[in-house]
């Protein structure tokens, strides 16, 4: 029997060893983006049990794992930073207002379920995907650069950067050596001992090596660490607004919104791919919407589909929302319990672990087909990875979009201007049967056909005006559009200019082909009305028919 979000027990056993083998994975990974984010490790791991439950209960991606991610951690972080800068003799209140932005965030996604936005994201195109993603990639190795030395780092990817130097100037060596210790097993392990990476994740073997090797080899203090940190089920905390900073709060919300979006519904693609099943976008919308609201009320760190997470149950044999929802369970299960062992674990250990989720989540696909890539794709990959890194992350991804809708644009108009034709009997005209060549070619250039094929858009509307006024020498004018599916209000418009100078020229023209939907939209436009009664025809060869007769019983006598 099937349930809501095909949720069923007939996979019990995989979900089983799906949701605990997600909850290992998701546990280092949680604690490290909590850190990462300025909240704490704690904040990390609520939100993996709110986002990650109540996403995989009301989502549309059954075998989907959701909580913390690097994109939403790096622009959570930025949030924090904000709103905590704000009320420097108060972080209490501007860490109350960051989480409310988080309650704003997830509302804002269940809105966009609501609406069906879901659908659009897939509209979004690879080049500013991958120059996103590579963006928060970077953006992710940078800000844990000092963590990883053992220095304090800085939030913001471009001080980051320019703190390197002194980065290298003041290293503990200690908290050095603990970190590439950890690099080595995060990166060498899944390549060298896949079985025991299947078995034991790489992450949670350098959470495990990296503590032991602070507890039992280090002396205290020798290296930062996180610190106690609280247990117990997290506390309730209503939402808090200052009205002078509404319309910023509404912007950081919808920025989270917006990225969670985008998260979320990518790693519900690669689901697909892998399960070969078909998400439920607007539902998932909706899901995430409200586990990243919930999370917000327990001081939560907002979450999205995690596609390491979600690999990693699909491949343990997770199916269903089961899967995510134990997930979940669990790490409440060790936050109730175990949350006092997690406070020695040292800093630079998490900060090895989040540099490989960065390197990770750059497009390096992308970067190795970039030589064959189109050019244009190259500039937009480019422009949204570096406004990413340097400005914004919802304006790199709204540039890029802008720029690959121009781009789309100029191709649709070059698609639109080439089936803009004119014949008048001396060209080659495939389209056209013998009788109609006939016609023409025996009209000696009196009768000109003027054939648009396709969708007709603003974009094209100049050049066909263009193309029409360098037409000379014709007496009668064949508009056709029978192979023309749809116009709109500035194709209209353009048509219409051609139909009123051809007329004052004292030239004579014809409507033929037209279909009903375009017929409908000339006819609201007050197009219609410039061709005299008989004028409009429904086919080529009609048209050509009358007008072949017009030129010969009317024009050519009256000229002659």
């Amino acid at each position: 029997m099937k349930y809501i979000n095909g949720l069923h027990f007939n996979n019990i056993r995989g979900d089983i060893y799906g949701g605990l083998t997600a909850a290992v994975v998701a546990l280092p990974l949680a604690m490290a983006m909590g850190v990462a984010s300025g909240v704490g490790a704690i904040a990390g791991i609520y939100g993996a049990i709110f986002v990650g439950f109540f996403a995989a209960v009301f989502g549309g991606t059954p075998a989907q794992v959701s909580g913390p991610t690097g994109p939403m951690t790096v622009v959570m972080a930025a949030i924090f930073t904000q709103y905590t800068g704000m009320f420097p003799d108060d972080p209490a209140k501007g860490a109350a207002l960051a989480f409310t932005v988080v309650i704003l965030g997830g509302i804002f996604q269940i809105i966009f379920g609501i609406l069906k936005i879901g659908k659009y994201i897939e509209l979004v195109p690879h080049p500013v995907v991958s120059g996103f993603m590579s963006g928060i990639g970077i953006i992710l190795i940078l800000i844990q650069l000092g963590p990883l030395m053992g220095l304090q780092g800085n939030p913001k990817p471009l001080g980051a950067a320019m703190e390197i130097p002194q980065y290298l100037q003041n290293i503990d060596w200690s908290s050095l050596l603990l970190g590439i210790g950890v690099l080595t097993i995060v990166y060498g392990v899944p390549k060298l001992l896949p079985k025991l990476n299947r078995m034991f994740p790489a992450p949670l073997l350098a959470l495990i090596f990296g503590t032991l090797t602070y507890v039992l080899l280090m002396s205290p203090g020798s290296t930062p660490i996180i610190g106690d940190i609280p247990t117990g089920f997290p506390e309730f905390h209503l939402p808090v607004v200052d009205m002078t900073l509404a319309l910023t709060m509404i912007a950081s919300g919808l920025t989270l919104a917006g990225l969670g979006t985008i998260d979320s519904l990518l790693t519900s693609l690669v689901a697909d791919n892998i399960t070969r099943s078909q998400h439920k976008s607007n539902r998932e919308l909706i899901g995430q919407g409200i586990g990243n609201t919930i999370a917000g009320f327990f001081g939560g760190l907002p979450g999205a589909g995690a596609t390491m997470r979600t690999v990693v149950n699909v491949s343990a044999g997770g199916r269903t929302p089961i899967s995510g929802a134990l997930h979940a369970v669990i790490l409440l299960a060790i936050v109730l319990g175990a949350g006092t062992m997690a406070s020695e674990i040292p800093k630079t250990v998490l900060a090895g672990i989040l540099i490989k989720v960065g390197t990770d989540i750059i497009d390096w696909d992308y970067l190795k087909r970039i030589k064959h890539a189109p050019k244009a794709g190259i500039v937009i990959m480019l422009t949204v990875f570096f406004v990413t890194v340097t400005i914004d992350l919802l304006l790199a991804v709204g540039l890029g979009m802008v720029m690959a809708s121009f781009l789309f644009m100029h191709r649709m108009t070059q698609m639109q201007v080439e089936g803009i034709k004119s014949f008048s009997g001396s060209e080659d005209a495939h389209h056209l049967s013998d009788e109609e060549a006939k016609i023409l070619k025996d009209a000696n250039g009196k009768i000109m056909l003027f054939h648009l094929s396709g969708p007709m858009s603003f974009s094209s509307a100049k050049s066909m005006v263009r193309r029409h006024a360098s037409i000379a020498g014709y007496e009668i004018m064949l508009l056709d559009l029978s192979d023309v599916p749809s116009i709109d209000f500035t194709t209209s418009r353009a048509l219409e200019d051609i139909l009123v100078d051809t007329i004052a020229a004292g030239r004579r023209i014809f409507l033929a082909g037209a279909r009903p939907q375009v017929i409908a939209m000339l006819e609201k436009m007050g197009v219609t009305i410039h061709f005299k009664p008989g004028k409009i025809h429904q086919n080529r060869i009609s048209a050509l028919l009358h007008a072949q007769k017009i030129l010969h019983e009317e024009i050519l006598p009256a000229k002659g």
